[in-house]
């Protein structure tokens, strides 16, 4: 270690500290990732100080596989984003973004250390803030604001099982997203008007249940998206058509339609197919990727898995993605939720749907994993999945 070192800053400290990481040097490694941390926080610098003490925290959790050794420095990091909550809600523009950003890592310490008592306490501090800042968004006539942190608060408001408040929110979520649908019909934007009315039926689960509201809302979306795709195809846009029909197909399979999901996924299919030869033989490996996808949760949707898992595996040989591999599993447990009633676990499919719109792909991949765990059926598919991922 180089004698100088106490003269160094913490940016300095913390390359330092990678480079003797990755070297295999754990413990040197460790003991500049502390010092770093306590120089970010002596400098006023306390994201990157709580980003490092996360890190310690974690790291000594998975070496040791003991939370009190871990329990330290999470805490640490802990408290290092509250009081940066605290300074993001003050601001005159706060940066949801950030401060959903903030308010998870804060509850996923909590949720590490199994501290319940600081869990409930600060979900329902951060559903009250979200609360808060929804309605000076919707005052101010900011509908789209107004709906990430209402459904934020939403979810804060689950986590501590505050039934009369999520259902109060998911009511203002309804009104909303009802609101977006109609404009979006009025100026002809079919596609996201389907969109919006696929949100409306999740929130109208939220109150009613797996009942006539939910499918009537759930098909409305459905027949949206089939006529973006009609539109899509009018205009010569293969690309679009597909997206927007194995939407539909998706949406008429959770209305319980299965006819239409089935036919609307036949067309889709073949489709697929032709724009996987014309990408593949075009080099286009992006959009061979997303349409490979598309197929695969297509063939999931009507029950055909081994064909689904052969092309996701096929797939995953040109590039693994965690966003794949949350979607051909929010697939499978979708045709599970429609086709075998157990509508219950519509629950998990709109707390991944929220976690892959917030772009946490690791955290949706670890839920899905955990929902496919409890039953049986599903068990033995995720099985499969797992060998199509080379996993034994």
């Amino acid at each position: 270690m180089p004698a100088n070192i106490g003269l160094e800053g913490p940016e300095e400290l913390e390359q330092l500290a990678f480079k003797r990481l990755n070297e295999g040097k754990i413990k040197d490694g460790l003991k500049l990732v502390l010092r770093a941390a306590k120089g970010y926080e002596g400098e006023g610098r306390k994201e990157d100080a709580a980003r490092l003490y996360r890190y310690l925290g974690y790291v000594l959790l998975k070496k040791t596989n003991s939370v009190e050794k871990a329990r330290p420095s999470l805490l640490k990091s802990a408290y290092l984003y509250i009081d940066l909550i605290e300074e993001e809600i003050s601001r005159a523009e706060v940066d949801l973004n950030t401060l959903d950003e903030y308010c998870l890592n804060v509850l996923e310490i909590f949720m590490t250390l199994e501290d319940e008592k600081n869990l409930m306490k600060y979900a329902g501090e951060f559903a009250a803030i979200y609360e808060d800042l929804g309605t000076a968004y919707q005052d101010n006539d900011d509908i789209f604001d107004a709906i990430n942190a209402y459904e934020s608060a939403y979810w804060y408001y689950r986590v501590i099982g505050n039934e009369e408040a999520y259902k109060q929110l998911a009511g203002m979520l309804i009104t909303l997203y009802g609101q977006l649908a109609e404009e979006y019909l009025g100026d002809g934007k079919i596609e996201d008007a389907a969109n919006a009315f696929y949100n409306l039926a999740k929130f109208t689960w939220a109150i009613f249940g797996y009942d006539i509201h939910f499918i009537e809302m759930m098909d409305t979306a459905a027949k949206n998206f089939e006529r973006a795709s009609k539109i899509a195809y009018s205009e010569g846009d293969l690309d679009r058509t597909t997206t927007n029909l194995v939407k539909a197909q998706y949406a008429y399979l959770l209305a319980k339609n299965f006819n239409r999901s089935k036919l609307i996924a036949i067309n889709a299919a073949r489709m697929l197919n032709q724009l996987v030869s014309h990408y593949r033989s075009e080099g286009k490996e992006q959009s061979l990727m997303n349409k490979l996808i598309e197929l695969s949760e297509s063939l999931i949707g009507i029950g055909k898995f081994e064909e689904a898992f052969n092309i996701y595996k096929n797939l995953l040989e040109i590039k693994s993605s965690v966003e794949f591999r949350v979607r051909v599993r929010l697939a499978v447990i979708k045709h599970f939720a429609a086709t075998e009633g157990h509508p219950d676990i519509f629950a998990g499919i709109t707390e991944l749907e929220y976690q892959m719109y917030k772009g946490r792909f690791p955290k949706a991949l670890e839920l899905s994993e955990r929902i496919m765990l409890q039953e049986d059926q599903l068990s033995k598919l995720l099985s499969m999945i797992h060998r199509a991922e080379g996993l034994y």
